[in-house]
């Protein structure tokens, strides 16, 4: 009895000391960051921007990296932040450059785009870009081709070797574990359940991938030829062979300037600023500059608004936070700014391939209210397709880059048939009592009979009309001129340019002083809606979730992969206007 009341009496110490300690810890982070003070830049500096975080659209600071896998410890970095420094910098008298240190960048090739058009704009002021990287990928490359500069570590490489899209096929899995995926699609170019129902792309989702591929990488081949003054046909010549792979043949081909270690790199820095060699850089990070105040034109705050309205992730019904486009929550953000009489003009920021056609249809009215009420401009980031197309159509102006990932205009639902798998892994059989012959109607313990598939069918091409209307309601075209480009057809920004999809090239920023003309606004601030979640909020949803899930694991064993398997169905379950496909350019 001693021992036991001596054991217990040590763990509540020891959950006390630790909650001590917890609390305590949030406490100092708390107190550290609501009295920092706005950064200073002295003289004679240097602008660091080392883009290896992950970029989103918009990001809060984490206090919470530091912490151990099992939380969300990575820091992200906002887009508009990035852009915002780029342009307070050119404009600033203390910020003599930019120095870029460049590996992989975490980000789309939309968003990488939009960060390299600020660099062009910046060197208008006439000040430096210089990049440096022990190893440069293709997107890296392209970012850092702007610069006047562009140095590599003689131990480094730069393999050029053109764009691939990986697309894994999971359907010999689902056969072994004895679970049918019954797809229901409209559009031959709709092949978002390929993976789940092939083993090889067909040949429609080949054709649309070369073609939205093929023209961002002749736009990068293009843009990297200009800066460096080299004919596009010969930087693919080198991708053909593989000519480019080390540090010399990049130098050779007129790639990079210089073959430089990092303290050179930092002697030639002090060199192009005037610096004693014996003293430090004077360098201030995107971090710390974030918190620099910008130079305003007007005296005093400005009464009228632009709001932001960041649409990020897949959308879904519900009120989830960051990095989803929840239905609930991105319809209030638009309601919100609709209503608000200080907010003149809406800019409906989308980076999603799409998702649920309900929570589609929420965000979608919202959308239409809002282009009666006042001026509504669209701004893509790095894909803004099928739903993610969707929410945007009612928009006044929609812009786009030539490499985001738009289009993809079709309907398909799919509802896994999990029967097999129950019966011969896990020796569950379910059985049904009902009162109708359908009244159990897209069960995932049976396979859809054909009167049910044609039900589903029909669901699928009317909504695929309503799309349809839609679009041509909001882009002034006919259905056949929408059909003639939907059918579930992917397309880069540059082909939608062309077939009417979008407007106009222009980043985040061009959206909002367009918006911003539209209304007549000389004078102006940018609202950003809805309000991100705070990080002691978020810490704590997302420990809650990790015990949850750790739970899971433990009752389930070896069964959790096939848990998670069907989860990802299950998520997937019923209408979708989603991209056909994940992918990721190198």
């Amino acid at each position: 009895m001693r021992s036991f009341l001596k054991y217990t009496l040590a763990t509540i110490t020891g959950i006390f000391l630790s909650t001590l300690m917890i609390i305590f810890l949030l406490v100092i982070i708390i107190a550290a960051s609501s009295s920092e003070k706005p950064s200073e830049v002295r003289p004679n500096s240097i602008l660091y921007m080392k883009l290896n975080e992950i970029i989103v659209d918009r990001a809060v600071d984490n206090p919470f990296f530091f912490l151990p896998a099992g939380f969300r410890n990575i820091r992200e970095m906002g887009l508009i932040n990035i852009l915002d420094n780029i342009r307070k910098a050119k404009k600033d008298d203390n910020i003599n450059g930019i120095y870029l240190q460049l590996s992989a960048i975490n980000a789309g090739v939309g968003t990488t785009e939009e960060i390299r058009n600020a660099l062009i704009d910046f060197k208008e002021s006439g000040k430096f870009i210089i990049a440096f990287a022990d190893v440069y990928t293709q997107k890296s490359y392209y970012l850092a081709s702007v610069a006047d500069s562009i140095y590599l570590n003689p131990e480094g490489n730069f393999f050029l070797t053109g764009l691939a899209s990986k697309i894994m096929f999971y359907k010999g899995a689902l056969d072994k574990l004895g679970i049918e995926a019954q797809v229901i699609r409209h559009g031959e170019y709709k092949s978002a359940m390929e993976p789940f129902m092939n083993e090889h792309m067909s040949s429609e989702n080949r054709e649309q991938i070369m073609h939205w591929m093929g023209s961002i990488w002749q736009h990068m081949l293009k843009g990297i030829g200009e800066e460096r003054n080299i004919e596009p046909e010969k930087l693919n010549h080198l991708a053909d062979n593989i000519t480019i792979r080390t540090a010399e043949s990049a130098i050779e081909h007129g790639l990079v300037d210089g073959l430089i270690f990092k303290d050179e790199m930092i002697n030639t820095l002090k060199k192009i600023t005037g610096t004693d060699e014996k003293k430090d850089l004077r360098v201030v990070t995107l971090r710390k500059y974030t918190k620099v105040p910008a130079k305003r034109d007007y005296k005093g705050i400005a009464k009228d608004k632009v709001a932001v309205i960041y649409a990020h992730g897949d959308i879904r019904l519900g009120n989830t936070g960051e990095g989803t486009i929840a239905s609930e929550r991105i319809s209030k953000a638009i309601r919100q700014a609709r209503r608000d009489s200080s907010v003149k003009a809406i800019v409906l920021r989308v980076n999603s391939g799409g998702g649920g056609v309900l929570a589609s249809e929420i965000i979608l009215r919202e959308s239409q209210l809002a282009s009666q009420t006042k001026p509504l401009v669209a701004s893509m980031g790095d894909v803004a397709a099928s739903g993610g197309y969707y929410i945007l159509a009612p928009a006044d102006t929609i812009l786009a880059h030539p490499n985001t990932v738009t289009g993809s205009i079709g309907v398909w639902a799919v509802l896994p048939n999990v029967k097999t798998f129950m019966n011969k892994k896990l020796g569950i059989n379910v059985d049904v009592a009902k009162t109708n012959p359908m009244a159990d109607i897209g069960s995932p313990f049976r396979p859809l009979t054909s009167e049910e598939r044609s039900i589903i069918q029909s669901m699928v091409e009317e909504t695929y009309d309503s799309f349809l209307d839609e679009v041509s309601d909001g882009r002034n075209m006919t259905r056949d001129e929408v059909d003639e480009v939907g059918r579930g057809r992917v397309w880069s920004g540059e082909n939608a340019l062309e077939n009417g999809l979008i407007d106009a090239y222009g980043g985040l920023h061009d959206a909002i002083e367009i918006a911003a003309r539209m209304a007549g606004l000389d004078k102006y601030r940018v609202q950003s809606l809805p309000k991100l979640e705070d990080p002691i909020e978020q810490f704590i949803r997302q420990l809650t979730e990790n015990v949850r899930v750790k739970m899971v694991q433990k009752e389930l064993g070896q069964f959790y992969n096939y848990f998670e398997t069907i989860q990802e169905l299950e998520g997937l379950y019923g209408l979708q206007v989603r991209l056909p496909f994940k992918f990721e350019l190198n």
